[in-house]
Order: structure tokens, then sequence, then C-alpha cells
């Protein structure tokens, strides 16, 4: 777990309103900074959904058939909104400080989501919990088209050059083999879960990356590829609260879950996590973080509601680790964020940035307990309280320039 972090005292006054936080929080030493809360930008994974087409790949074996989900494919369930409208409540309480606790003044909240149903569901059902009662707008693009901010690639946002991507991951991971021989435990134990024949639950397929057909993204194949898919399906089982019986047929206990999760979160080291796909996936989102941080007249909660690759993309570009109770590493709960504090000092008016993961432990959203861990991370190359300029120079030196 990070060190303690220094924080400011707005957010100590506000720490008695948490629901839930983390030793490593509560008992950070004082600050050496009178440090007043100014903003906050807020990274956000959706909330629980229903499996995804394709997500577990036909050609996988199972014993016994998967159960069924109350809601369409990659749509957010009941029981996942009401998690996010749970961490909506948390926040407010949390986020006090900004001055947000009754309905906000028009242009002081900014939700902004991804396109997809289960975003703009999550995003709806956050702002439920936040601000009940009031009219907080949840903006996006139309259904349909395609949001640089979370879909870089995609939008063609970057100059993406498949080549060194796949340089830069060979490099971070070792080689798709050796990533595939590093899980070899959690994919034996994704077989025995299933509970298939003798050999191979998922296709047998070359562990290979290459560039996607229209050369503006990358391909994976290979047993990763294959097992991820169902190991984030128990998950999202058991996030949903479906009786233990039902959960991996009752061969996935929660150790289980954050076992197999690694095969999941290893996705992300193809993805997200070398150091060119980070600062290709961060992009967008990282240089609307910086203007959020940065100019005269923004709004003092920014809240951008993706995936999690656009999570684990922003943390990989900060060189931070997600960890979370009853989670693989770097594999980003249902709900969990990336929080980014600016805060001013009083005496000298220098400003100042906290960084913090804020998520729901696993047993939490399955309970549908007021749970929340808020963890302070350290940003490697900036001192803490790490000042916002250069806090700024990191990221945007992590980061490829966008070309919209």
């Amino acid at each position: 777990m990070p060190a303690p972090h220094p924080v400011s005292a707005a957010f100590r006054a506000a720490l008695g309103l948490s629901l839930s936080i983390l030793p490593a929080v509560t008992q950070a030493r004082p600050a050496s900074h009178d440090l007043r809360l100014e903003r906050v930008v807020m990274l956000m994974r959706h909330g629980v959904r229903a499996p995804l087409a394709g997500e577990v790949p036909d050609a996988t074996r199972t014993a016994q058939p998967w159960p069924t989900w109350p809601v369409p494919e990659g749509q957010v369930t009941p029981h996942g909104a009401a998690a996010m409208r749970l961490l909506g409540r948390h926040d407010r309480r949390w986020l006090a400080p900004l001055g947000l606790a009754r309905c906000p003044v028009p242009g002081s909240i900014r939700i902004w989501t991804n396109t997809a149903s289960r975003t703009i569901a999550s995003g709806e059902a956050y702002v439920q919990g936040f601000a009940p009662g009031c009219r907080v707008a949840v903006g996006h693009r139309p259904v349909g088209q395609t949001d640089p901010i979370f879909e870089p690639l995609s939008a063609r946002a970057t100059a993406f050059v498949p080549r060194e991507a796949i340089a830069s991951i060979d490099r971070h991971t070792g080689g798709m083999d050796a990533l595939v021989a590093r899980h070899r435990p959690a994919l034996a134990r994704i077989d025995t879960v299933l509970g298939c024949d003798a050999g191979p639950c998922s296709p047998v397929v070359p562990a290979t990356v290459r560039a996607s057909a229209d050369g503006h993204g990358i391909d994976l194949s290979g047993p990763i590829r294959a097992a991820s898919g169902t190991a984030q399906v128990l998950l999202l089982e058991e996030a949903e609260g479906m009786p233990r019986r039902q959960v991996g047929w009752g061969r996935a206990d929660p150790a289980t879950i954050a076992q197999v999760g690694a095969v999941h979160a290893a996705l992300f080291d193809v993805f997200t996590r070398s150091p060119y796909m980070a600062a290709h996936q961060a992009s967008v989102l990282g240089q609307r973080i910086i203007d959020t941080l940065t100019a005269p007249n923004t709004p003092r909660l920014d809240v951008m509601v993706g995936h999690d690759t656009n999570v684990t993309a922003l943390a990989a570009a900060l060189h931070v680790d997600l960890e979370a109770p009853g989670f693989a590493r770097n594999d980003v709960a249902p709900g969990g964020a990336l929080v980014v504090e600016r805060l001013r000092d009083t005496r000298s008016g220098e400003r100042f940035i906290h960084l913090y993961y804020r998520v729901q432990p696993l047993a939490a959203i399955r309970a549908l307990k007021a749970d929340v861990v808020v963890t302070p991370l350290s940003i490697p190359g900036c001192a803490s309280p790490c000042r916002l300029d250069r806090f700024v120079t990191l990221l945007r030196s992590r980061i490829a320039v966008p070309r919209l």
C-alpha cells in the first residue's frame, strides 16, 4: 500500500463525513501547508453491468450453462446502479469543502460520460446519489458517436503507430509468451472454475499482438485474450450479488475471484500500461484534466465516466498502481475512480495536487454496503504535496499530443 500522503485541512475535515476510509488516510501525518480544496477531477469506471456480447468467447467450454442476467448484454444492472448511487452519496460528503453539498450551482459541476449505455446510466445513477432531487445534466456525445476522451485510438485522436506500440508492449511485458507464462496458475484456475473436460476450456490460439486491420489500434490473441473476459464475468457475477451457487457455479469464492482477476488485469499490460500505449490512451483525457486544473473558469467538480481502460491508462501515465480489497492489482473496480484534487496554500498562494484511488471493496459492492476506500497515491517524480506546475509538466510529458 502506498505511503501515507499529507492531506488538506479541508479533506481532513471531510473525513468525519466519509463512510469508510483506509487507515492509510486516517492516520496521515499533519500537513505542513494550510491547503484548501478548490477543484476536483474524477475519472471513473462505469458500474456493474451484464456481460458483453463475446466477452466469453463462443468456443469456451463449461460444464454447466452460464447464469442469466436481469438486463441485456452490456447494460448496467439495477444492482450496479444502486452501488453507483452509494458512491455518489459518499463523494457528496467527502467533497463537501467544494461547496456542492446542496443542489450545485449551474457550472459548478460537470458530469461527462462515454456514449455507451452503461456509462450514461452510471453517470445518471451517480448524480442521483451525489445531488438527489437536483437538476444536474449528464453530458455525452450523441449515442453511436466516438468520443476521443474515452476512445482516442478509434477516434484517431493521436498519431498512433502500431509498430512503435508493439515494441513498447514487448519491452513492458517481456513478450506475449512471457506474459502468458506469468499467469499460468490463474489461467489454470479459470479452467477449474469452468469445470470443463480435460484440456483447456478456452480456445487454444497462439499468443500474439499485432496491428489492427485499420492500422489505428492493436489486436491481441492467445490465452490471456481468450480467458480475460471469463475472469471479468466471474467478477461481475460476484459484484452483482448472485447466489454463491451461481458465482462460478459455486466454484469461485472471493479469493478465487481475486486470483483470476489478474488475467483480466493482464489485458491492460497490453492495451494501456506500456509507456507508448499509456501516452496515446490517456492523451485526450489527460489534456482535459490539465485544462480543468489550470484554466481560470472551470467546474469545481469534473467527473468523467468511462471504462477500465481509461482509468488504467491514466494510472500508467502517472506511474501508479491501483489496489483495492477483493480485486487483483490494476484490475479496476466497477465505479472505481482516480481522483485529482487541486488545493491552494492559503499562506503562499501556491497550488498543489493530491491523487487518490476511490473505490468500493468487492464485498461492499456485492452487499450494497456503504463502504468506500480512499487510498492516497504518491506520484513518482513529484514531491508530496505535488506542486500543480510539476504535476502538469509530468503528465504532459507522458501523454501524446492530441491532434483534434
